[in-house]
């Protein structure tokens, strides 16, 4: 596998997944809708961890800088 996330998609994700938690278990929100956000967090959680996005790959999508050739 190789990465095609950058540092800033990385903490985008982390900081919006930690969100949703936070709603979540504070019951802001709740039912189905809530169900389907917390697995997207996790999700988001799982991704920044391996720096890789499974729905980048297909599109030839990165977020990672390049780096230089010596």
């Amino acid at each position: 596998m190789k990465k095609n996330m950058g540092s800033a998609d990385r903490i985008i994700r982390f900081i919006v997944a930690a969100i949703v938690a936070v709603l979540y278990f504070t019951n802001v929100i709740s039912g189905t809708l809530g169900i389907v956000l917390l697995v997207v967090a996790a999700i988001f959680l799982i991704t920044s961890f391996i720096s890789f996005c499974p729905l980048y790959a297909p599109f030839g999508l990165s977020t990672c800088k390049m780096q230089e050739k010596k």
